[in-house]
């Protein structure tokens, strides 16, 4: 049956896409490149040369990478931080049988991760043509380490669900029994709904640490602007675009989810990496992230507002 509900954009996708093209998508590729004056990594490519094999391997690789990069003082270590985690407890909630089709689940999470991996081996390499712009913009602004540490993780999370995972349903299929992975999909949600609120008061706690009075205003910039981060909503959006791909033919659904998952998660990437901000705050905050071991400071805060621990209950069938 053609999808014609799907291809309409709601409401919240709509702001999204008018919010991106208000902000602009344009990704000057060269100009990146040439700041990147640096040979590869060897080492890190090392570590994610291999595709990921299962969900113990992606757990434990990310780990592995998450903290190679933070010994390097690598910001791209802020978003490891938040997915190995993350990754854990979708692998626990596995474990405990809380989905009704844990395979289906399993092949998920490794595509997503999948997903990932790719694009980190191809900004390495600097191979940028096959690169989503989303995460052209985070891992450059990552490597430059000029932002705040919330908007390396909120610029991680925003390429891998805004874009990712779109294609990462295509990669495992929406179908056959569509109502039961779509539940499954939505299950995920009790992960990730957690996840930007632990972040954010990760950081918090580290500001505060560091003697930055009032470090909560951090996030009321990025609650303002951010509506089109908020994950169910994207997950959703995500969704959507995967049934369109299902569902029409190719020559149709494929450039037009493109469009639309491209322009999103640029948009939404311009708007992360550059909030309205207070510049005092800011200051304050840049001068408090310079005086403490950020990278292993949030780490230990976020993993400990962030336990891996999910639900036992199994989704009724």
């Amino acid at each position: 049956m053609f999808p014609i509900r799907a291809t309409f954009p709601t409401t919240a996708e709509t702001r999204a896409l008018l919010a991106a093209y208000r902000r602009g998508t344009g990704v000057d590729a060269e100009a990146i490149a040439a700041e990147l004056d640096d040979e590869p990594d060897s080492t890190l490519l090392d570590l994610v040369a291999d595709p990921f094999s299962s969900v113990e391997d992606v757990s434990d690789r990310l780990t592995r990478t998450e903290a190679y990069l933070r010994e390097r003082d690598d910001r791209r270590a802020v978003f490891l931080t938040v997915y190995s985690r993350m990754t854990e407890a979708v692998g626990d909630a596995i474990e405990a049988d809380f989905f009704a089709d844990p395979e289906w689940v399993e092949s998920y999470l490794v595509a997503f991760a999948e997903r990932y991996r790719r694009a980190l081996v191809a900004f390495e390499r600097r191979e940028f043509d096959p690169l989503p712009r989303a995460w052209l913009l985070g891992f450059a602004a990552a490597v430059r380490g000029e932002n705040l540490v919330l908007q390396d993780a909120l610029s991680g999370v925003n390429a891998h669900i805004t874009y990712d995972l779109t294609y990462t349903l295509r990669d495992v299929g929406i179908d056959p029994d569509r109502g039961r992975k779509r539940a499954d999909h939505d299950r995920i949600n009790d992960v990730l709904a957690r996840l930007v609120a632990a972040v954010q008061e990760a950081l918090v706690a580290v500001y505060d640490a560091a003697g930055v009075a009032g470090a909560d205003a951090l996030s009321d910039p990025f609650d303002d602007r951010l509506a089109l981060l908020g994950l169910e909503e994207v997950r959703e959006f995500a969704w959507r675009n995967a049934v369109l791909l299902a569902d029409l033919p190719s020559w149709a659904g494929d450039p037009y989810v493109d469009w639309r998952a491209r322009t999103v998660s640029t948009g939404a990437a311009a708007l992360v990496l550059a909030p309205r901000i207070d510049p005092e705050t800011r200051r304050r905050l840049r001068e408090a992230e310079d005086d403490v071991l950020t990278l292993t400071a949030f780490h230990d805060e976020f993993r400990r507002r962030f336990p891996s621990s999910m639900p036992s209950e199994r989704v009724s069938e």
